[in-house]
């Protein structure tokens, strides 16, 4: 898009956007990334702006009637603010808004390009990506949704967003979505619609691309699986034991913002550095999602790698009383030696984070809490038990003991009727406000559990000897670490449709193969072990997921990269999945595990990406209209 506006002369361009455009450019690149293309000021469309007469402006805005006041407003008249600009829409945009800039006959001139992006997503990593819809919670499930206007415009804005993931991938998908139960002794709700209202919406754009985007697929390439978060309940609660997970649920980080102390070159207090957890480092490439213990280890056999190799280290070293070196006093060691640089400071980044996460698990003891959830989830563990819990961990956080009662809610509903959860509250000795997330809990229930539906795939198992289990062991697995039972139900529907195993009747396609004459229509099955001849119309990127176990130093070699690249164009057909309230991180990991396994790029998308204290504060929202977002503190 700015690389399109350069022309023969190099000048300097001003970069104009709105507050949802700005956010998609700052998940998509850095400032360095801007600049380089030839923009020296990001402006904000609403603020009062300097006009430079002499500069060409590059507008990325949404189709909005405002925003296209805005612009005509500023180039419009004998004293435009800007000597031309390139306007691109981030979204389609409609007749009248077109219209209404082709009827500003002084504007017209003055316009050096005006087109249609297509790019209203926020690209998370390289394989997930949001829609960035925080109220999707309360505006599609919540209390008073039946008549809400809020609802329609809420499933329009996500549909309108994916749509331009396909768009700008230029994939065309067969829709699949969790069709609402068709059960005649339960009435079916606009809760239970969310993914069939967005599918159609989804796929309604998307038709509209073949007539407006160049080379456009006109038959399916990908699939695109549209859920909602009644699919699994726990996910977003229970405690995950990956490195990035962790990094998230127990620190206490602004986003991907970790703030770092590194030790004073001049001897007095530590300096506090401010740094991103993102795929340009390599340490969290490699380590995000192994498990905590696993990511410890493999911290310090690093530590140990370096300190081995280096001759002023290992002088250090001899002068101690020998025996083997903590992680931490290694890191002490590295520090201090001249060879110090950015490279070890990645890492001693990395083995003060772990370190912090470990001493918080072994504090708040977590390791119990946490075969406790796994055990209630796969059926060891039922009401006796958490009750046990409740009674003689008196000290457990306020949190822990909501997480785990929302865990248990999920599980047994029932046990929440009349004044059973007022019981369970007053021994919990948790607020009103947090047993308001517990009994909220039943909005994202899902048809399951209203009625058990007809055959199929469902959320509960019967597991025989065993209480009441809403996830069966895999086998398949290894149970290497402690506490990696757990799998999110999403890992479970992306393997069955890889298969072509989704049960119809539930994962309904919106767009039948019938839909499709180029050929004989094939059956979903058939589609996924055959060799496809539509394709993406745009070609593979390299996937940073594909990056080996790396280096001692976690540095990965460039030749190990473009062999990554090259195994990514031999994979078959893209598979995406959309959770309606938000995913979680371990959803996320799951798509990066599932790629390689699959041999299918797996991308995730949601309206969010939400930690357990954000996933709580939403569901408490449910049935509270009053607060907002803002207000409310777990």
């Amino acid at each position: 898009m700015l690389g399109s506006t350069k022309t023969s002369k190099t000048t300097w361009k001003v970069l104009i956007m709105d507050k949802v455009t700005v956010k998609v450019m700052s998940y998509a690149c850095k400032m360095a990334d801007i600049t380089e293309e030839g923009v020296s000021l990001v402006e904000d469309l609403y603020k009062r702006r300097q006009p430079l007469p002499s500069m060409d402006a590059i507008y990325f805005i949404q189709p909005l009637k405002e925003n296209v006041i805005m612009f005509l407003s500023d180039m419009s008249g004998r004293c435009p603010l800007y000597k031309k600009a390139f306007v691109f829409f981030s979204s389609p945009i409609s007749r009248e808004l077109l219209s209404h800039i082709k009827n500003d006959t002084s504007v017209l001139p003055r316009i050096g390009a005006l087109r249609e992006m297509n790019l209203e997503y926020f690209a998370t990593d390289s394989q997930g990506f949001i829609t960035d819809n925080e109220r999707t919670m309360e505006e599609l499930f919540g209390d008073g949704v039946e008549s809400s206007r809020k609802y329609d415009a809420c499933i329009n804005t996500m549909a309108t967003r994916i749509a331009t993931v396909f768009a700008s991938l230029r994939e065309l998908p067969y829709v699949r979505y969790r069709a609402a139960p068709l059960d005649v002794s339960t009435v079916t709700t606009r809760r239970d619609l969310v993914p069939t209202k967005l599918a159609a919406g989804v796929l309604n754009y998307i038709d509209k691309y073949a007539n407006t985007i160049p080379n456009f697929p006109k038959n399916p390439t990908c699939e695109l699986l549209i859920v909602d978060r009644s699919i699994d309940q726990i996910a977003p609660i229970i405690h995950e034991w990956t490195y990035d997970a962790m990094c998230h649920d127990v620190l206490n980080m602004d986003g991907n913002k970790y703030i770092h102390e590194i030790p004073s070159k001049s001897g007095g207090a530590p300096e506090k550095k401010e740094v991103l957890l993102e795929d340009h480092d390599p340490i969290w490439l490699e380590l995000r999602h192994a498990h905590i213990a696993d990511a410890s280890e493999r911290l310090h056999e690093k530590m140990t790698n370096f300190v081995s190799k280096n001759k002023a280290a290992q002088i250090s070293h001899g002068s101690r009383n020998g025996g083997e070196l903590s992680t931490r006093e290694l890191q002490k060691m590295v520090q201090a030696l001249p060879q110090y640089n950015e490279q070890m400071d990645k890492l001693s980044l990395h083995v003060e984070i772990a370190g912090k996460i470990n001493r918080v698990i072994k504090e708040l003891g977590l390791r119990e809490l946490g075969q406790l959830e796994q055990d209630l989830v796969f059926g060891d563990a039922g009401t006796k038990e958490v009750i046990n819990f409740l009674r003689t961990k008196q000290d457990a956080t306020p949190e822990n003991k909501l997480r785990l009662l929302m865990i248990y809610a999920a599980i047994y509903p029932e046990k929440f009727e009349g004044d059973k959860g007022l019981k369970l509250m007053q021994l919990a000795r948790i607020s009103p406000d947090d047993m308001n997330a517990v009994n909220n809990m039943r909005y994202l229930g899902g048809p399951d559990t209203k009625k058990a539906s007809s055959g199929g795939f469902s959320l509960k198992f019967d597991v025989p000897g065993k209480k009441h289990a809403v996830r069966k062991d895999r086998k398949d697995e290894e149970g290497t670490w402690q506490l990696s039972r757990f799998y999110p139900m999403i890992e479970e529907l992306i393997e069955k449709l890889g298969k072509g195993e989704l049960p119809k009747n539930e994962y309904s396609c919106m767009n039948d193969p019938n839909a499709y004459s180029n050929g004989t229509p094939q059956s979903t099955s058939a589609r996924n072990t055959q060799v496809q001849p539509a394709h993406s119309m745009r070609s593979r990127r390299t996937g940073t997921w594909a990056r080996p176990r790396g280096s001692d130093d976690g540095y990965s070699s460039d030749s190990m990269l473009r062999h990554a690249s090259s195994d990514f164009r031999k994979m078959g057909q893209r598979i995406f999945v959309f959770i309606v309230g938000g995913a979680t991180r371990s959803e996320l990991r799951v798509a990066h595990k599932l790629t390689n396994k699959l041999k299918r790029e797996v991308i995730l998308g949601s309206s969010s990406l939400d930690d357990p204290p954000q996933f709580i504060t939403k569901v408490k929202l449910l049935t509270n209209q009053e607060l907002s977002l803002d207000d409310l503190q777990i």
